[in-house]
């Protein structure tokens, strides 16, 4: 590795750099702190490190795992801390010199189950071995590697059953005795961790050898993690999803504040010219006295319509659980889902519902299928002017969450345009990118001739959107 030019100091604001290129907002004074993070603590133990630093910087746990990916780039493991015990953990071989799968398999299985701190040392180097012989392959550059292709026979999920096995003690004393529902869930989980954290070694050790190969810039520019918030909702992963969860909280106080900060500066009221012209004329026609309406007081009221079919169900979860998260900062919030078909679907979203399950019960129990169960916008609009158009008055703000991907049928777009004439706002959020709408069977660039449409793919824009838009 290349000696920055200004020591240590120099690198550490080359870390913060990258941390903000990714996204992850670093200020002066959290470099400062990491500065003094650096000058107390051993540089030799990577792990103290890497928390120290996480501490002085990071301000939203959902960031961790940008935050690790960019550390192991500028904080690598040294070569002689990888290679200690290297013939311990030494691939096992067949009689013709390849590597044994199976006997790997068998190896991976046995440390896993472990789960000491020396199994996870041993870990980590056996990774390493298996991104240098099973990920390593050529390209028109030269030697690469590919993390996929390190994992491709070794398949670990497949290893699930034999872990748990090990973990509940079934494995070593081939007994069968049964174990508490409570047992096999911690199991579960602890085989499903152990897995995914090797997986993550050898995503960290593939990107350090890219790293060495072709920079760390240039690997920090592709190879690491986007932040939860910048996830694409419609490409999302299961992971993903997860960590998206987990930011609606932090993110509804943001936006909740926002809102609530708006309110109060709206509670002056806007100015009244002719009552102030009027009261300027005691001064010379000098308006020294501002005369300001007074404002409703009154808050909003909020229909939501999202389509939870299959191609857009993350985007809708995600934006429910927002809209949950931030029903106090409106007098009446009303929720109707559809598919091809809609139905009002509030009942399922009080304030101790678990959203995961409201969602479920949407599915199983509201009235969204009438044909074939594929996304059918025109109906879904027609069906919601026929049965709920008294749910929306001049009151009312209208959000409706959607691709509008009708499968060519009928968009119907009177029902929609009636919905939105009687309405005081209304907006359209559509997951897709905006090159997008209108190609294939998308009715985006009909529908928004009626009603203002908004690009809405990450939580980041949904944020953006969010505060913008919603009235107070």
């Amino acid at each position: 590795m290349q000696s920055p030019p200004h020591g240590l100091p120099g690198h550490l604001v080359d870390f913060v750099t990258a941390l903000r290129k990714r996204g992850i907002s670093v200020g002066p004074s959290e470099t400062i702190d990491a500065g003094r993070v650096l000058s107390v603590l051993d540089m030799l133990d990577r792990e103290a490190l890497r928390e120290g630093l996480a501490c002085s910087l990071l301000r939203r746990p959902t960031h961790r795992d940008t935050f690790d990916a960019l550390f192991d780039l500028w904080f690598p493991a040294a070569s002689g801390q990888r290679d200690s015990g290297k013939i311990d953990t030494a691939l096992p071989r067949t009689a013709d010199g390849e590597v044994d799968i199976t006997a790997l398999r068998e190896l991976i299985t046995e440390l896993l189950v472990d789960g000491s701190p020396e199994a996870v040392s041993l870990t980590e180097m056996l990774a390493a071995q298996m991104v240098e012989e099973l990920g390593q392959y050529t390209s028109t550059n030269g030697p690469s590697f590919s993390a996929y292709q390190a994992l491709r026979d070794v398949a670990p999920d497949t290893l699930l059953s034999k872990i748990l096995e090990g973990l509940l003690g079934n494995a070593e004393t081939g007994s069968d005795r049964s174990s508490s529902p409570y047992e096999d869930e911690v199991a579960k989980r602890t085989a499903a961790a152990r897995i995914a954290d090797l997986r993550k070694m050898i995503d960290n050790e593939t990107r350090r050898r890219a790293a060495e190969q072709l920079g760390r810039e240039r690997v920090a520019s592709y190879g690491v993690p986007k932040l939860a918030e910048e996830v694409d909702f419609l490409r999302a992963s299961d992971t993903e999803m997860v960590a998206l969860r987990r930011s609606v909280t932090p993110l509804a106080r943001l936006l909740a504040s926002r809102l609530a900060a708006r309110r109060s500066r709206s509670r002056a009221g806007s100015i009244d010219l002719r009552r102030t012209l009027r009261k300027s004329m005691s001064t010379g026609g000098v308006p020294i006295d501002l005369v300001q309406r007074k404002p409703r007081r009154s808050r909003p009221e909020l229909v939501v319509m999202c389509d939870v079919s299959g191609s857009v169900a993350g985007f809708s979860h995600f934006t429910l659980l927002l809209v949950h998260a931030l029903r106090e900062q409106f007098s009446k919030v009303r929720i109707f889902a559809f598919i091809d078909s809609t139905d009002e679907v509030t009942q399922f979203f009080d304030s101790s519902a678990d959203l995961g399950a409201a969602m479920s019960r949407i599915i199983r129990e509201s009235d969204l299928i009438t044909f074939d169960g594929h996304s059918d916008y025109g109906n879904a609009f027609q069906t919601f002017d026929d049965r709920f158009a008294q749910s929306v008055t001049s009151r009312t703000s209208v959000l409706i969450l959607g691709d509008a991907r009708t499968n060519y049928r009928d968009p119907k777009v009177a029902a929609l345009a009636h919905t939105v004439s009687v309405a005081k706002h209304a907006y359209w959020l559509n997951p897709e990118p905006i090159g997008q709408w209108g190609s294939g069977d998308s009715a985006a660039d009909v529908y928004r001739e009626v009603i203002n449409m908004y690009e809405c793919r990450s939580a980041q824009q949904l944020a953006d959107i969010v505060s913008r838009l919603l009235p107070v």
